[in-house]
């Protein structure tokens, strides 16, 4: 085995670990707020959005298991909901110019979350062609 196929497999090895570490700590955070919901006996839409990222983050370690690869959308609907949950927040203290950037931040994250969108089905389709293609070649 050579040294960059060394390289390649600690470097696999070494993510594989520590989105399972992220897992376990999402888990771990997702229980926490769980159990200081039934203390407190409310849940409030700051709550609901928290355990969203919570779920939305074991969604990408478990697409990561499954396909060996994360989509570029699902760490941009993370960080949408984060500062959708930091909007509903923080709506009372701040000033209103700062909910529009934050705002405008989401805007900017839900347009580039649909030109990846775009780009995943135009790789798709050139994809498809490409093996119709190669399919008329092989029937000539």
């Amino acid at each position: 085995m050579n040294e960059s196929n060394l390289v390649q497999k600690f470097i696999g090895v070494s993510e594989r670990v520590i989105l399972f570490i992220i897992a376990v700590a999402t888990l771990y955070a997702t229980v926490f707020e769980i159990i200081r919901m039934i203390s407190v006996r409310e849940v409030n839409l700051s709550d609901l959005f928290l355990l969203f990222i919570y779920a939305e983050v074991l969604g990408m370690v478990a697409t990561f298991y499954v396909n060996n690869r994360i989509p570029v959308t699902l760490p941009l609907i993370i960080a949408m909901t984060a500062l959708t949950r930091m909007i509903i927040l923080q709506s009372k203290d701040v000033n209103a110019i700062n909910i529009i950037y934050e705002a405008t931040g989401i805007l900017i994250l839900a347009i580039s979350a649909y030109i990846m969108t775009l780009k995943d089905k135009i790789s798709l389709k050139k994809l498809l062609l490409r093996e119709k293609i190669d399919k008329s070649d092989l029937s000539d």
